[in-house]
């Protein structure tokens, strides 16, 4: 059984990951009313020129209490995908107070504004698998009954957000799901390494430049593509079981490096790899090899999208926007 809904809010619309879901929901021509949050403009301009007025947007500080209860009692969702946060994580450990202060205190008022009003929607928990840190070799794959052990800044806030989310389902009966999505391909989103490095290779290709820059080669993930993660987040809101975490990953376990050496294959010139020190972290995640075969039973779900050409789309839109 699938459920409907009839007002969709999207926290961080104007992010990465909130404007590529808005943009993959849409697609489906559903007769659901989409409602954005956003404080700052990101990728505001490109959803209104792609989608006219099919999205209300309010602009809303989720640092702010006030401000949040407005939004909601103007949006009244029966969905809620909560992506909104500074997901920084090499910025994390630079800034650490600011990505606490910013990400606990935004996912707090938006839960107790919707306890506040007496709203009860469903709510995604767009979470992250950074929340696992460093996970044994011996304890692969990664499942959700994995004990949760941060290892940077933004993956403490992530896990604050879980827990309090859980607090919230059990206390107050909050109908909450919890996705803990590994690595995907994001081209809108500049500090991952996949797009930091796409995003060299088409400046090299423009600017006839000759060396692309990195950090950590070593560190093996699990990856999707972001369509995929996309359509991903839309099932466990029609078909996931309330109540549950759920890992979401690819079928594509490669290194940092394999995945660089991919890109290069694909580049128009020689381009020579060189280690920057800046770029690697006071701690790095080594490996995540994830299990999601929970989240696919539940909903049918699984990537459809190869790793080859997945890269390739990534490639090909810094191309278009170096």
């Amino acid at each position: 059984m699938s459920r409907h809904f009839k007002r969709c809010l999207i926290t961080g619309i104007t992010g990465s990951g909130g404007s590529y879901l808005a943009d993959h929901i849409i697609s489906k021509n559903l007769k659901t009313k989409i409602y954005g949050f956003y404080r700052s403009k990101g990728y505001l301009e490109l959803l209104k020129k792609n989608h006219k007025n099919k999205i209300n947007f309010l602009k809303v500080d989720l640092t702010n209490y006030k401000n949040t209860l407005n939004g909601l009692k103007k949006s009244k969702p029966d969905l809620i995908f909560h992506f909104a946060s500074n997901a920084d994580v090499r910025g994390s450990f630079d800034y650490p107070l600011e990505i606490v202060k910013n990400n606990n205190i935004i996912t707090a008022n938006l839960l107790e504004a919707l306890r506040k009003l007496n709203l009860k929607p469903l709510i995604i928990i767009c979470s992250t698998s950074e929340v696992y840190g460093n996970v044994k070799k011996k304890q692969m794959p990664i499942t959700e009954n994995q004990k949760i052990a941060p290892i940077n800044p933004y993956a403490v806030t992530k896990t604050f957000q879980d827990l309090l989310s859980q607090v919230y389902s059990k206390v107050y009966k909050f109908n909450i799901i919890i996705t803990r999505m590994f690595s995907y391909t994001n081209a809108r989103r500049q500090n991952l390494f996949q797009t930091a490095f796409a995003k060299q290779i088409a400046r090299c290709e423009k600017y006839n430049n000759k060396y692309i820059f990195h950090g950590n080669l070593k560190s093996v993930r699990t990856f999707i593509d972001i369509e995929d993660a996309m359509e991903a987040y839309w099932l466990c809101a029609t078909k996931g079981r309330i109540g549950e975490i759920y890992n979401i990953c690819g079928d594509k376990v490669i290194s940092v490096e394999v995945f660089l050496k991919q890109l290069l294959k694909l580049s128009k010139k020689k381009i020579i790899p060189k280690l920057d020190k800046k770029l690697i972290r006071p701690q790095d995640i080594d490996l995540q090899i994830a299990d999601c075969k929970k989240f696919r039973k539940d909903t049918r779900w699984k990537p459809k999208i190869s790793f080859n050409d997945s890269v390739k789309k990534l490639l090909d839109h810094c191309r278009q926007n170096p």
